[in-house]
């Protein structure tokens, strides 16, 4: 049997993000709708005979127990009652702290690659199950496509297909801790919009319904204005992702999105196109 395995682990965007509530243990209840887009980490997953490692190129990125895939790893090995180990590297293509779901991803191939390599003990319900505990956003990057997620990330349905479009994301200089986010929610919390199913049925329009509330939350003036000059370049629609910080502009044509990116020096940029899935084995 094969002992090592690489996926290509995609990026998520989200064209809709509200928080509908919070639950009795203080976990936040969302409603969302995430797209795969082709911006990818490489994540290669080797089985050994014990212990856990983890190696990103991301020098930033943690490089032990802390780093989510090794959480990922961790939790697999204790749900299938197996004493094997894992040397897991992450080639980091994906920023961090940017709200493109990079370390959902990669927890995501970590689990899908031990899945396999170990004989595929978790059928795909199960295997969900597991990347719920990971982390919010891991059960939508087992499967990537277009998809409606609720509740705690838990809960993953599919949608009605998009047009194709271009996205430019951009991610400004700074961070956007996801914890200090919900803290600021929590402190003054905003009502649900209450719009997912107006998205959802919107059509070649859906920009036009693209919401995220953790601009309200923010009030930032920096990410206002980047949401402004995405479109002074022909973007037809822009958004916050994540918890940010990074934005991205919705555009009909791939050359416009790329002559865009040129407005954007001095901040990383990525032209990306919607996919069909979160992991593609290499």
């Amino acid at each position: 049997m094969k002992e090592t395995l690489s996926l290509v682990a995609n990026a998520k965007i989200n064209l809709y993000l509200d928080i509908t509530g919070r639950r009795a243990d203080g976990y936040h209840l969302l409603e969302t709708v995430m797209q795969s887009v082709d911006l990818s980490d490489i994540v290669t997953v080797s089985l050994t005979g014990g212990g856990i490692s983890a190696f990103c190129t991301n020098p930033d990125i943690p490089q032990n127990e802390k780093n989510i895939c090794y959480k990922a790893a961790k939790l697999f090995f204790e749900r299938t009652n197996s004493d094997r180990g894992a040397e897991i590297r992450i080639d980091k293509r994906i920023p961090d702290g940017a709200g493109l779901g990079g370390g959902s991803a990669d927890a995501a191939a970590v689990l899908s690659a031990l899945n396999t390599l170990s004989g595929l003990p978790l059928r795909a319900e199960e295997l969900s199950e597991l990347a719920a505990r990971v982390g919010a956003d891991v059960p939508f990057c087992l499967v990537g496509g277009t998809r409606v997620c609720k509740g705690i990330g838990d809960v993953v349905e599919p949608t009605n297909p998009l047009p194709k479009r271009f996205y430019l994301i951009v991610k400004p200089n700074f961070r956007c801790p996801t914890g200090e986010a919900y803290a600021r929610y929590d402190a003054a919390p905003i009502p649900p919009r209450n719009r997912l199913e107006a998205f959802c049925n919107a059509g070649s329009r859906y920009h036009e319904e693209m919401y995220n509330v953790f601009e309200e939350i923010y009030a930032d003036k920096q990410i206002f204005a980047l949401k402004s000059a995405l479109s002074s370049t022909g973007a037809i629609g822009s958004s916050l992702t994540g918890s940010g910080s990074a934005v991205f502009g919705v555009y009909e044509e791939k050359e416009c999105a790329m002559s865009a990116a040129k407005s954007f020096p001095e901040m990383f940029t990525a032209v990306a196109e919607p996919c069909g899935s979160g992991l593609v084995t290499i």
